[in-house]
Protein backbone atom coordinates (compact mmCIF):
# COMPACT_ATOMS: atom_id res chain seq x y z
CA UNK A 1 0.00 0.00 0.00
CA UNK A 2 1.29 3.78 -0.87
CA UNK A 3 2.04 5.59 2.50
CA UNK A 4 1.24 8.92 2.08
CA UNK A 5 1.16 11.53 5.14
CA UNK A 6 -2.72 11.36 4.75
CA UNK A 7 -3.04 7.41 5.89
CA UNK A 8 0.51 7.59 7.57
CA UNK A 9 -0.34 10.72 10.47
CA UNK A 10 -3.18 8.68 11.87
CA UNK A 11 -2.42 5.24 12.10
CA UNK A 12 -4.60 4.56 8.66
CA UNK A 13 -7.52 6.41 9.89
CA UNK A 14 -8.96 9.11 7.68
CA UNK A 15 -10.14 11.71 9.72
CA UNK A 16 -13.67 13.21 8.84
CA UNK A 17 -14.87 15.79 10.52
CA UNK A 18 -19.05 15.21 10.88
CA UNK A 19 -21.76 17.21 12.76
CA UNK A 20 -25.71 15.91 13.16
CA UNK A 21 -28.59 18.30 13.76
CA UNK A 22 -31.41 16.06 15.53
CA UNK A 23 -34.42 16.18 17.21
CA UNK A 24 -33.29 14.88 20.18
CA UNK A 25 -30.50 13.45 22.19
CA UNK A 26 -31.43 9.78 22.38
CA UNK A 27 -30.08 8.48 18.85
CA UNK A 28 -31.86 5.36 19.37
CA UNK A 29 -36.05 7.24 19.16
CA UNK A 30 -35.22 11.14 18.35
CA UNK A 31 -34.71 12.08 14.40
CA UNK A 32 -31.88 12.75 12.37
CA UNK A 33 -32.66 16.10 10.79
CA UNK A 34 -29.12 17.05 9.15
CA UNK A 35 -25.74 15.76 8.51
CA UNK A 36 -22.68 17.17 7.37
CA UNK A 37 -19.20 15.36 6.93
CA UNK A 38 -16.14 17.62 5.85
CA UNK A 39 -13.25 15.91 3.95
CA UNK A 40 -9.97 16.60 4.67
CA UNK A 41 -6.75 17.54 2.40
CA UNK A 42 -3.14 17.53 2.87
CA UNK A 43 -0.71 19.81 1.50
CA UNK A 44 2.86 21.05 1.83
CA UNK A 45 1.79 24.70 1.55
CA UNK A 46 -1.08 24.68 3.64
CA UNK A 47 -0.98 21.82 5.66
CA UNK A 48 -4.38 20.02 6.49
CA UNK A 49 -7.70 21.86 5.20
CA UNK A 50 -10.68 21.12 4.22
CA UNK A 51 -11.68 19.61 1.18
CA UNK A 52 -15.33 18.25 -0.03
CA UNK A 53 -18.34 19.04 1.93
CA UNK A 54 -20.95 16.51 1.66
CA UNK A 55 -24.48 17.29 3.36
CA UNK A 56 -27.69 16.35 3.69
CA UNK A 57 -31.20 17.37 4.98
CA UNK A 58 -32.84 14.01 6.56
CA UNK A 59 -36.57 13.37 6.39
CA UNK A 60 -37.19 12.32 10.32
CA UNK A 61 -37.56 8.36 10.10
CA UNK A 62 -41.01 6.51 10.40
CA UNK A 63 -42.28 7.43 14.50
CA UNK A 64 -39.21 9.35 14.88
CA UNK A 65 -39.63 11.49 18.34
CA UNK A 66 -38.99 15.42 17.83
CA UNK A 67 -38.05 17.24 21.45
CA UNK A 68 -39.91 21.04 20.89
CA UNK A 69 -36.59 22.28 22.57
CA UNK A 70 -34.55 20.52 20.03
CA UNK A 71 -36.13 22.19 17.01
CA UNK A 72 -36.55 25.50 18.68
CA UNK A 73 -32.36 25.17 19.70
CA UNK A 74 -31.72 24.24 15.90
CA UNK A 75 -34.71 26.33 14.32
CA UNK A 76 -35.35 23.47 12.16
CA UNK A 77 -38.72 23.13 10.47
CA UNK A 78 -38.52 19.37 9.78
CA UNK A 79 -41.87 19.43 7.17
CA UNK A 80 -40.58 22.89 5.96
CA UNK A 81 -41.59 22.73 2.07
CA UNK A 82 -38.12 23.78 1.37
CA UNK A 83 -36.05 21.60 3.12
CA UNK A 84 -35.21 19.46 0.21
CA UNK A 85 -34.54 16.74 2.50
CA UNK A 86 -33.75 12.95 2.01
CA UNK A 87 -35.29 9.79 3.12
CA UNK A 88 -32.90 8.60 6.03
CA UNK A 89 -31.50 6.09 4.12
CA UNK A 90 -30.67 7.84 0.89
CA UNK A 91 -29.03 10.79 3.17
CA UNK A 92 -26.89 8.45 4.85
CA UNK A 93 -25.77 6.30 1.54
CA UNK A 94 -24.88 9.67 -0.14
CA UNK A 95 -22.45 10.39 2.80
CA UNK A 96 -20.91 7.13 3.48
CA UNK A 97 -20.68 6.43 -0.49
CA UNK A 98 -18.09 9.73 0.22
CA UNK A 99 -16.54 8.81 2.57
CA UNK A 100 -15.65 5.44 1.88
CA UNK A 101 -14.56 7.10 -1.46
CA UNK A 102 -11.78 9.15 0.38
CA UNK A 103 -10.85 6.12 2.19
CA UNK A 104 -9.90 4.38 -0.79
CA UNK A 105 -8.52 7.71 -2.45
CA UNK A 106 -5.83 8.14 0.11
CA UNK A 107 -5.29 3.99 0.95
CA UNK A 108 -6.76 4.31 4.91
CA UNK A 109 -7.89 1.05 6.48
CA UNK A 110 -11.44 3.40 7.78
CA UNK A 111 -12.54 6.83 8.57
CA UNK A 112 -12.45 8.08 11.71
CA UNK A 113 -15.10 10.73 12.67
CA UNK A 114 -13.88 13.79 13.96
CA UNK A 115 -16.64 16.10 15.86
CA UNK A 116 -16.98 18.36 18.79
CA UNK A 117 -18.05 16.23 21.92
CA UNK A 118 -18.25 13.38 18.82
CA UNK A 119 -19.83 10.02 21.07
CA UNK A 120 -23.01 12.86 20.40
CA UNK A 121 -22.61 12.16 16.65
CA UNK A 122 -21.12 8.87 16.31
CA UNK A 123 -24.23 7.74 18.11
CA UNK A 124 -26.69 9.14 15.61
CA UNK A 125 -24.59 8.34 12.72
CA UNK A 126 -24.38 4.52 14.25
CA UNK A 127 -28.37 4.53 15.05
CA UNK A 128 -29.26 5.67 11.07
CA UNK A 129 -27.07 3.36 9.88
CA UNK A 130 -28.85 0.10 11.83
CA UNK A 131 -32.05 1.43 11.13
CA UNK A 132 -30.92 1.57 7.40
CA UNK A 133 -29.58 -1.77 7.41
CA UNK A 134 -26.26 -0.44 6.02
CA UNK A 135 -23.81 -3.07 6.27
CA UNK A 136 -20.23 -0.93 5.60
CA UNK A 137 -20.43 1.69 8.02
CA UNK A 138 -17.00 3.45 7.18
CA UNK A 139 -16.49 4.61 10.56
CA UNK A 140 -14.56 3.38 12.92
CA UNK A 141 -17.38 1.62 15.53
CA UNK A 142 -16.27 3.85 19.08
CA UNK A 143 -13.09 5.52 18.57
CA UNK A 144 -13.07 9.31 17.65
CA UNK A 145 -11.46 12.23 17.69
CA UNK A 146 -13.04 15.02 20.30
CA UNK A 147 -11.96 18.65 19.33
CA UNK A 148 -13.66 19.98 22.84
CA UNK A 149 -10.67 17.63 24.28
CA UNK A 150 -8.17 18.88 21.70
CA UNK A 151 -8.78 22.58 21.86
CA UNK A 152 -8.96 22.47 25.93
CA UNK A 153 -5.78 21.49 25.71
CA UNK A 154 -4.19 23.95 23.07
CA UNK A 155 -6.26 26.84 23.42
CA UNK A 156 -8.14 26.15 27.19
CA UNK A 157 -11.30 26.72 25.38
CA UNK A 158 -13.85 23.72 25.55
CA UNK A 159 -17.31 25.57 24.03
CA UNK A 160 -16.72 25.33 19.90
CA UNK A 161 -17.17 28.99 19.52
CA UNK A 162 -14.79 30.17 22.00
CA UNK A 163 -12.34 27.59 20.64
CA UNK A 164 -12.86 28.43 17.08
CA UNK A 165 -12.75 32.30 17.93
CA UNK A 166 -9.95 31.40 20.45
CA UNK A 167 -7.48 29.60 17.03
CA UNK A 168 -8.75 33.46 15.37
CA UNK A 169 -11.04 31.61 12.85
CA UNK A 170 -14.00 33.77 12.14
CA UNK A 171 -17.14 32.85 13.87
CA UNK A 172 -20.71 33.98 12.61
CA UNK A 173 -23.13 32.84 15.47
CA UNK A 174 -26.38 33.59 13.48
CA UNK A 175 -25.02 30.53 11.20
CA UNK A 176 -24.26 28.53 14.26
CA UNK A 177 -26.23 25.28 14.65
CA UNK A 178 -26.30 24.38 11.13
CA UNK A 179 -24.91 20.87 10.52
CA UNK A 180 -22.99 22.50 7.72
CA UNK A 181 -21.74 25.41 9.03
CA UNK A 182 -20.57 23.62 12.64
CA UNK A 183 -18.69 20.75 10.58
CA UNK A 184 -16.76 23.56 8.50
CA UNK A 185 -15.32 25.26 11.21
CA UNK A 186 -15.25 21.89 13.64
CA UNK A 187 -12.96 20.77 10.79
CA UNK A 188 -11.01 23.97 10.79
CA UNK A 189 -10.47 23.98 14.13
CA UNK A 190 -9.15 19.95 13.74
CA UNK A 191 -6.90 21.50 11.01
CA UNK A 192 -5.28 24.18 13.11
CA UNK A 193 -4.32 22.02 16.01
CA UNK A 194 -3.05 19.36 14.24
CA UNK A 195 -0.59 21.72 12.10
CA UNK A 196 0.14 23.30 15.24
CA UNK A 197 1.53 20.50 16.13
CA UNK A 198 3.28 18.87 13.40
CA UNK A 199 4.47 22.66 13.09
CA UNK A 200 6.67 22.17 16.28
CA UNK A 201 7.41 17.91 16.47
Amino acid sequence: MLKTIINKRFRGFLPVVVDVETGGFDSDTDALLEIAAVLLAYSSEAGWHRAETVACHVKPFAGANLEEAALKFNKIDPYHPFRLDLPEDEAMEKVFTAVRDAVQEHNCTRAILVGHNPAFDLAFVKAAATRCRIKKNPFHQFSAFDTAALAGVAYGQTVLQRAVQAAEIDWDPSAAHSAIYDAEKTAELFCNIVNRWDAVN
